[in-house]
């Protein structure tokens, strides 16, 4: 993966449900824009993967997550799926491994399959509540569609642990810190709030700052009016 491409793109990660909403508002509002992007894979590598991205003197910026940020994202992707109407069945990571879905896309994507991929693998997620570090759970997805179950073994081939290492340098040379994030020419885009930000640079639009909103808040007059009333 050439470091000075000038494609737009997103970062995307099978874990985050901010990917996944980002991914659901491109698909149903902006599905030219998802098919002309470029999709590259972003998630805690593990051990072997950070040695390698060492090698190359980079540390990505990837921090444990705190018990208060972990329970704040659950309250928060619960209450943005309300108000979207989605339903979301959260999931149980047991033993978190990324390498196992994220290479495993990658494997599926070189068969011409990596977006389908994607789209089974946040349905077993948040839907199914279905562990992504389970090579079971691979191994159904690569089955339904109509792919080898040895997908799910995708983390042990070093050729695809090393495209993987591709796609965490591109992330880092990109300035990603979070996901998702979208890169068109210089501008940087992160957060689920910021789909249509994206895609209306990429148009040459005017972005409206309230489309991406998850509800309707009131007007601050009327919000002041009831504050006051209270």
């Amino acid at each position: 993966m050439s470091r000075g491409k000038k494609n737009p793109r997103w970062y995307f990660s099978l874990r985050s449900p901010y990917s996944w909403f980002a991914y659901r508002d491109l698909k149903e509002r902006f599905p030219d824009v998802l098919d002309a992007i470029e999709w590259i894979p972003y998630w805690e590598p593990d051990a072997a993967s950070e040695q390698l991205l060492a090698d190359q003197g980079v540390t990505l910026p990837v921090m444990p997550m705190h018990r208060a940020k972990n329970f704040y994202i659950l309250r928060d992707a619960r209450r943005w799926a309300h108000a979207r109407g989605w339903t979301v069945t959260w999931p149980v990571d047991r033993a978190p491994h990324w390498e196992v879905s994220h290479l495993a896309y990658l494997a599926a994507e070189e068969q011409g399959r990596g977006r389908e991929f994607v789209d089974l693998a946040y349905r077993a997620r948040w839907h199914q509540g279905l562990d992504l570090a389970e090579r079971a759970t691979i191994a159904a997805i690569a089955a339904e569609l109509g792919l080898d179950a040895s997908l799910a073994d995708s983390l042990d081939d070093p050729r695809l642990r090393a495209r993987g290492v591709e796609c965490l340098l591109s992330a880092y040379h990109d300035d990603a810190f979070g996901v998702p994030y979208f890169v068109h020419g210089r501008e940087g885009f992160w957060g689920a709030e910021r789909v249509s930000a994206f895609v209306a640079t990429l148009r040459g639009e005017t972005w409206d700052g309230t489309t991406d909103a998850p509800f309707a808040a009131p007007a601050a007059g009327t919000r002041a009016r009831q504050e006051t009333d209270a």
